[in-house]
């Protein structure tokens, strides 16, 4: 079933303090009675040993140049990733279980050594506690398209902030978060566990998603259908929609399927990079 949607209302809208104060209770509420009566079986436990085969590993820098954003933040946000990793590796994901990102990792505060890192709300850059944890998401999520896991809830950005300054994936191709109502969950339906495995070098963020049995698919995930174009309230918004493409062991192709849609505000101009290097 096609899920994409084909109206797309990108106009800001405003509220006011109160409102998003309310809102936030209300859904925080909400996610808390689900994991408490939703009937979900979530994956929590650990195992030490390594499985032994490697489904999709993927690699993030902890640190990027970005113009006018305290660097500070980004120091901070290694620390916070460390402290969610730790939570988060080794984690199995048996048949029937689904992985929450936010169940897993519980509620980032400065009391468990959390920092302020940055965040970002409404297009706009702030510090906040636990910022940054975004990174970790986007890479889980990246992972878990390249596996035969389904993606039972990921939101996208809404606001794409930072131009594409050596990108390797698609545009839209991670996953926001914001405790605990913005969350990234994946459920195994396969008949095997599966096991995440993150952690920290000096220099990049790591990660593995591993089974006990041997991968008997290869998975390519693109997008189509990119564009950019003015918006009627001065703002410049981006499209597209990512595929994946499914291979068996010898190299045949299964399928193609459709992933996701992606719309976003473009908080800088899009020929932004063409200026700079020019």
């Amino acid at each position: 079933m096609d899920k994409r949607v084909q109206k797309n209302n990108l106009s800001p809208r405003k509220r006011t303090a109160v409102r998003i104060l309310i809102g936030k209770y209300y859904y925080k509420l909400r996610r808390r009675m689900y994991w408490i009566f939703g009937g979900v079986q979530f994956a929590l436990k650990k195992d030490t040993n390594t499985y032994q085969y490697i489904y999709k590993a993927h690699s993030t820098p902890l640190l990027r140049s970005l113009r006018g954003v305290n660097m500070q933040l980004q120091y901070n946000k290694i620390d916070n990733l460390r402290l969610a990793a730790d939570k988060i590796n080794r984690i199995i994901i048996k048949p029937g279980e689904t992985f929450s990102y936010w169940r897993a990792i519980g509620k980032p505060t400065r009391r468990k050594g959390y920092k302020e890192g940055m965040v970002l709300f409404c297009g706009t850059i702030k510090a906040g506690i636990g910022g940054g944890l975004c990174q970790l998401s986007n890479l889980i999520y990246w992972m878990a398209l390249h596996s035969p896991l389904t993606i039972v809830e990921r939101h996208r950005h809404s606001y794409d902030v930072f131009p594409d300054s050596n990108r390797t994936q698609p545009f839209g191709s991670g996953a926001t978060c914001v405790y605990n109502y913005r969350d990234l969950m994946i459920r195994n339906d396969t008949s095997h566990p599966f096991q995440l495995n993150i952690w920290l070098t000096d220099s990049m963020l790591c990660g593995e998603l591993r089974c006990d049995v041997k991968p008997t698919e290869r998975y390519q995930v693109y997008e189509k259908e990119h564009y950019i174009k003015r918006e009627l309230f001065g703002l410049y918004s981006r499209h597209n929609v990512i595929y994946r493409k499914i291979y068996d062991d010898k190299g045949n192709e299964i399928s193609d399927e459709y992933v996701t849609e992606n719309h976003a505000l473009m908080m800088y101009e899009p020929l932004l990079e063409d200026k700079q290097g020019d």
